[in-house]
């Protein structure tokens, strides 16, 4: 089972984490997390269903939803649950505007020289939109079929304004930022297996598998093999010599079919010689870059080691990477770029005085330095004080020399197109370095460009993996490009040779449709509807940027840009397979909407929100005249270039984060006022929702079900905020202020069955929230406010099996923390870490729950802790059935008994 981690040894702990975590498959949502917690597995069966049923409710344009069935594990012979409502189909609803003089496109028989009626369709959309400007018609209609891009995005300005682009009712056409190559597939290395590869001093277990098979005791490795040959479940196995202790003499079989090996003295392992199925073809002419690969519209992995068992669209959880300890890290060249440049605002009417300690009180930057790693080159993390969990400033190691034998089919004969993906020890994000040096001859890799895409440093690497060099293509479903000769390879993951009529295309586009306005003459009125967006090209060697003082960096491009707009709307669309961000609602923007689509398979972050103010010399150029009022001005967001009212309303999201691992479903910076509403979103690497600084406030987060997230990550959980940074707007009263409005968290339902922290982690200086009437599951703590963090009120909340109901830093008075009036269903005996005297926190009316029908507060009974004036009104007793504790949940979610209908 998966072992619950206190939040202070989750970095020391996190090499120990592997084998604990399930890898390759989905873990099943809530499951592992049930049993460490405590929690019996007929309340985590109830809460699954539960879950279903909430989440059908919010997107009934799914019918059955089946990805979430799936994802909640209903299928399994323990926790049955019938799928319900009807198979989704294409929708024939009648358009939102009419069709009556619209410019048709059809990729197929269409003709940009023709009229653009229906009849007579245009063949390109950037075509029709040309027709529409120079027509004065605001229409356009997409007809079925893959409309190919080219040669660059669908660019629309202020011209645009009034536009909608939607598909043609009852149809879907696909908007695609690919190439689609014409490949003749020739045998390259075909050979079937055969026969065992034997290699002394080798364990094939160090990878944290769990998926061992005990095949005994054997006198000596050919004893162990005979073993594994024996068995058909088992794909390679190591002995151990009689210089093992308890494990002298032991044989293990893996029976996942992968192969892991690492130097281990006094182990032998072998494998089952793996066979060959490798292609070739010569795209020369067609592509330059092959930055991915989809095959009949899915994902090909790029070549790498250790290899994925079900390739990238799949995620690893813990597993399928190389240790951090496996490695001599070069340490960070801090000489590299010069001096960094402080800027503190003491202004005084700037100083945020609401925290003990004075904690994050003065707006600060650190701009060039190692931070010139940045577009624009400047990092809170840069400053000359930066504080918080763990701070310390900007840096990463320079390069690596790997530990003899972790990496197999090494000496590379050619690594300049190597890519090395390096997640920052304790996994808060990960870095993607290009390789500038190599030396076979000693093993070192001296780092290039990138360790951008984190804003959190370190002297060290994590966790780490290899990819884009020819000796690592040996599994199948990998490919690799030599843009030297223009040759693809592929190892086909099926018999024989690929289809002569398989589909091969190369995502190319980083940006599909950009749409710019500014604030002065913004784009207004803009529709997307109905549209498919696919195969826009990974962004991940990017410029990335730090928005704020979380820690966060962004690439601030995706498939769909929105920049200096006003109404403009994007709905009824699906998302997938996109290797960047999908959307990116950035800097003036004006009651955006995003509602009723669908993400899935993204490489980065399904949806960002990413303001700007006037930090650098050209800091959201040419929206701020160049090098004029920085740094000064870079705590000022009274200037409105930022998104406002965003409305982020029913939208489905799931499996984001396949190569940015520091990604979200939802994520703003420099955001006020959204509105985050009636979303379902699981299976993500990091946290689900994430807000990066405390500008402006005013936010409302309600009616959404988030869980599986943090999945190949610790802390977090559904929910993320930081607030280390202060800003000036004029949100909370209209008047600048350094103190934002108050945010709502309401009617949610999470499930923190992944890391397990918080379902919602208010960390560093995280204010001004009221978080009620939630159903939040599992986890460590209840409410967490941490590092400066003061009036967060919790209230009218069902905690289900949490490890404890609070645990808070101290506070100034007049800035307490309110937890009041909650269910809390504790797997221990005590509320946790309240503030229990100075400030104290307002805590009263909660009724406890735990297995001895006793509580603790303050080290102190609770009639007791009463009796100092604690916990006034509150109660405990044992926890009760199951069926009591989910009636609670479906009243919060205003979900009535009786039309839970679930077939059990």
């Amino acid at each position: 089972a998966l072992q619950v981690w206190p939040l202070a040894r989750w970095c020391a702990a996190s090499a120990l984490m592997a084998p604990f975590r399930t890898f390759g498959a989905l873990l099943v949502a809530g499951q592992l997390a049930a049993a460490a917690a405590g929690a019996p597995k007929s309340f985590d069966c109830g809460m699954r269903r539960l879950a279903y049923d909430f989440g059908r409710r919010l997107v009934p344009r799914l019918g059955r939803f089946e990805s979430l069935w799936y994802a909640l594990n209903l299928n399994s012979p323990d926790c049955p649950a019938a799928l319900e409502g009807v198979t989704p189909t294409p929708s024939s609803r009648a358009p939102a505007v009419p069709l009556d003089g619209a410019i048709f496109v059809d990729a197929v028989h269409g003709d940009d020289a023709a009229e653009g009626a229906r009849e007579t369709p245009l063949r390109s959309l950037p075509a029709a939109v040309r027709r529409a400007v120079g027509t004065g018609r605001r229409t356009v209609v997409l007809r079925e079929g893959t409309h190919y891009l080219g040669d660059g995005p669908v660019l629309l300005g202020p011209e645009h304004s009034g536009l909608t682009i939607l598909a043609h009712p009852g149809e879907r056409p696909v908007l695609s930022g690919g190439v689609r190559v014409e490949a003749k597939w020739e045998p390259y290395d075909v050979r079937p297996p055969g026969g065992w590869e034997v290699f002394a001093n080798t364990s094939a277990f160090l990878d944290g598998t769990t998926e061992a098979l005990d095949l005994g005791r054997a006198a000596d490795a050919r004893a162990c093999g005979a073993a594994c040959a024996a068995d058909d479940r088992c794909s390679a196995f190591t002995w151990h010599d009689s210089q093992q202790g308890e494990l002298a003499h032991a044989c293990w079989g893996r029976t996942d079919g992968l192969w892991s090996s690492a130097l281990a003295r006094g182990q032998v392992s072998g494998r089952r010689a793996p066979g060959r199925n490798i292609y070739r073809a010569s795209v020369r002419g067609q592509v330059d870059e092959v930055p991915g690969l989809q095959l009949n519209g899915r994902r090909a992995t790029r070549a790498r080691y250790p290899n994925l068992p079900h390739g990238i669209e799949s995620s690893p959880g813990y597993g399928h990477m190389i240790g951090g300890d496996r490695a001599m890290w070069t340490p960070p060249r801090f000489d590299r770029f010069g001096p960094v440049r402080y800027h503190t605002d003491r202004t005084p009417s700037h100083v945020r005085n609401t925290s003990a300690d004075n904690w994050f009180q003065n707006y600060m930057i650190g701009t060039g330095g190692l931070c010139s790693v940045y577009d624009p080159p400047v990092s809170y993390w840069c400053s000359e004080k930066p504080s918080g969990g763990g701070a310390f400033a900007f840096r990463t190691p320079s390069g690596v020399t790997p530990s003899a034998g972790v990496l197999p089919n090494a000496p590379y004969a050619d690594a300049s197109d190597l890519l090395f993906h390096v997640w920052r020890p304790c996994r808060w994000a990960n870095w993607m370095f290009e390789v500038e040096g190599y030396d076979a001859a000693t093993g070192n890799f001296t780092f290039g460009r990138g360790g951008n895409q984190g804003a959190r440093g370190h002297d060290k690497g994590g966790d780490w993996f290899v990819e884009n060099v020819f000796e690592e293509l040996d599994a199948p479903g990998e490919f690799f490009f030599n843009k030297t000769t223009g040759d693809l390879y592929l190892f086909y993951n099926g018999s024989g040779a690929p289809p002569a009529d398989m589909e091969v295309e190369v995502p190319q586009l980083r940006v599909l449709i950009n749409v710019t306005g500014s604030q002065w003459d913004p784009v207004r009125d803009l529709t997307l509807d109905g549209i498919t967006f696919r195969a826009a090209r990974y962004t991940y060697m990017d410029p990335h940027g730090v928005p704020s003082a979380g820690d966060w960096a962004l690439d601030r491009i995706s498939a769909v840009f929105l920049q200096g707009t006003e109404r403009a709307v994007v709905q009824n669309s699906t998302f997938e397979r996109l290797d960047g961000n999908a959307i990116m609602i950035s800097g003036y923007n004006r009651n955006a909407t995003v509602q009723d689509n669908d993400f899935a398979y993204i490489g980065g972050n399904a949806i960002i929100s990413w303001g700007y103010t006037n930090e650098t010399a050209d800091s959201g150029f040419p929206f701020y005249t160049p090098r004029t009022g920085y740094p000064e001005a870079g705590v000022d967001g009274t200037d409105g270039n930022h998104p406002q009212r965003n409305a982020i309303l029913r939208n489905t999201a799931r499996e984001v984060g396949l190569y940015e691992k520091q990604s979200s479903f939802y994520m703003q910076a420099k955001t006020v006022q959204s509105r985050i509403y009636g979303n379902v979103f699981f299976n993500g690497p990091r946290a689900g929702i994430n807000y990066n600084d405390g500008f402006g406030g005013g936010d409302e987060l309600s009616f959404n079900l988030v869980f599986s997230t943090c999945r190949e990550s610790g802390d977090h959980g559904p929910f993320n905020s930081w607030d280390r940074q202060p800003y000036l707007t004029t949100v909370r009263t209209g008047q600048p202020s350094i103190i934002m409005e108050w945010r709502e968290i309401h009617h949610n339902f999470f499930i923190d069955n992944y890391s397990p922290q918080e379902n919602i982690d208010n960390d560093d200086g995280s204010c001004y929230y009221r978080s009620h009437h939630n159903v939040l599951v599992y986890g460590d703590n209840g409410m967490k406010n941490d590092y400066g963090g003061h009036d967060n009120w919790q209230y009218d909340n069902l905690f289900a099996y949490v490890g404890a109901a609070m645990n808070v830093d101290k506070t100034l008075p007049g800035h307490e923390d309110h937890f009041q009036n909650n269910r809390v269903v504790l797997t221990g005996s005590s509320v946790g870490v309240p503030q229990c005297g100075g400030a104290r926190t307002q805590t009263a009316g909660n009724q406890y729950f735990t297995p001895t029908g006793n509580v603790s507060v303050c080290g102190k009974s609770l009639v007791d802790a009463q009796k100092e004036g604690l916990e006034l009104h509150s109660l405990v007793s044992s926890i009760p059935e199951d069926a009591v504790i989910l009636d609670w949940a479906r009243s919060l979610l205003s979900m009535p008994a009786q039309q839970w209908s679930l077939v059990v």
